[in-house]
């Protein structure tokens, strides 16, 4: 039953990603410094997206920048809280994330 438990909660943390790159992707100086930062080209990203670490890549993108996290927060409705525990549960994070 864990396994289901932590496989849904992934799925979840999947979703917040995949909204994530929806919101930066909206706005074309968004994605403009995203894609400069990551060095991804604008027709790699569907191809980048099934990367294992992408989704936390954008996660971590997000979460680097207060104004960014703020935005995207209150156009998904998703606390900054769970934005972070998304990002952390794809296996971002730094050491002092992780209790």
């Amino acid at each position: 039953m864990a396994k289901s438990g932590s496989k849904d909660v992934r799925e979840a943390a999947e979703s917040v990603a995949i909204q994530a790159l929806s919101f930066i992707a909206q706005d074309p100086e968004r994605l403009g410094r995203f894609l400069a930062l990551t060095g991804i080209g604008p027709a790699e990203i569907r191809s980048a997206a099934a990367e294992p670490g992408f989704l936390v890549g954008v996660l971590e993108y997000i979460a680097s920048d207060q104004a960014l996290m703020t935005a995207f927060a209150a156009e998904s409705s998703h606390q900054p809280s769970t934005i972070d525990a998304a990002r952390i549960a794809l296996g971002g994070g730094w050491e002092r994330d992780i209790p």
